[in-house]
């Protein structure tokens, strides 16, 4: 019952609790119900990081500059997803906005090198997450950090589910197959149970990114015709972030 999980864990993550091989499509497909579980799993990694950094070490009189504490937030969603969604945002960002037709966008999203829309858009994206987290409050920083890859990963999910896959075939067209309601169902009560309980900023970033991944994905429908696993990819990347950036205005008006 938990193999699509585990086969999700250790594709999308650099953990690995349970090594799984000979993965099929349908194993792929069936491991989108999980993907806020799996955002849990990451989420109970970095809100440790987050709380022996900012409350458990400076209690035993260790405290460290914040800007090196906001240097290890921002490198460790990077370091333990191996950069899988990192990569596919700046392949999305390369192919929806080089200007050329859908069958091209689609061409330069997979290819394997970045270009310099890719480039800049990351380092763009770098330098504000870090001015986020600089800007957070210690008692946000935990639950953001545990919160933010949950929100991501289910709104990947609903990507899958809502939208058509632009390709005839590739990765990402396994997730699309087999996401159904029964996906939609479990992935939302999940989150659900996992996001509400934390209050009002918590609701804020799942409605904000809601609405982010329906007009991100209805852009990118309308370049390309369809989502690839490269755009679920940049969607998460981005509701990462716009979780960090609700968090931070919360706890500078809170």
């Amino acid at each position: 019952m938990l193999r699509p999980y585990f086969i999700g864990l250790q594709f999308l993550t650099r953990i690995s609790l349970v090594k799984q091989d000979n993965w099929t499509e349908e194993d792929f497909g069936q491991s989108v119900k999980f993907f806020p579980l799996i955002g849990a799993t990451l989420g109970i990694v970095y809100a440790a990081f987050a709380y022996v950094l900012t409350v458990l070490l400076p209690e035993n009189g260790i405290a460290f500059p914040i800007h090196f504490i906001a240097a290890i937030m921002l490198i460790l969603p990077i370091l333990f997803t191996g950069g899988i969604h990192c990569d596919g945002f700046m392949d999305t960002m390369d192919g929806l906005f080089s200007g050329r037709q859908p069958e091209r966008m689609l061409e330069i999203m997979k290819d394997s090198r970045v270009g310099s829309n890719g480039v800049f858009a990351f380092v763009t994206l770098m330098i504000f997450e870090l001015c986020i987290i600089l800007d957070m409050t210690p008692a946000q920083l935990v639950p953001a950090f545990f919160l933010l890859p949950i929100i991501a990963r289910y709104m990947m999910t609903l990507a899958i589910v809502f939208y058509p896959y632009a390709r005839p075939e590739g990765m990402g067209k396994a997730f699309k197959m087999y996401a159904d309601n029964r996906t939609l169902v479990l992935a939302t009560i999940s989150t659900a149970v996992l996001v509400l309980p934390f209050g009002p900023l918590a609701w804020a970033s799942l409605a904000v990114g809601y609405l982010f991944m329906r007009y991100f994905a209805a852009f990118a429908v309308n370049k390309v015709g369809g989502l690839t696993g490269d755009i679920y990819g940049g969607i998460a990347t981005l509701v990462e972030g716009l979780v960090m950036l609700i968090f931070m205005i919360g706890s500078n008006i809170m």
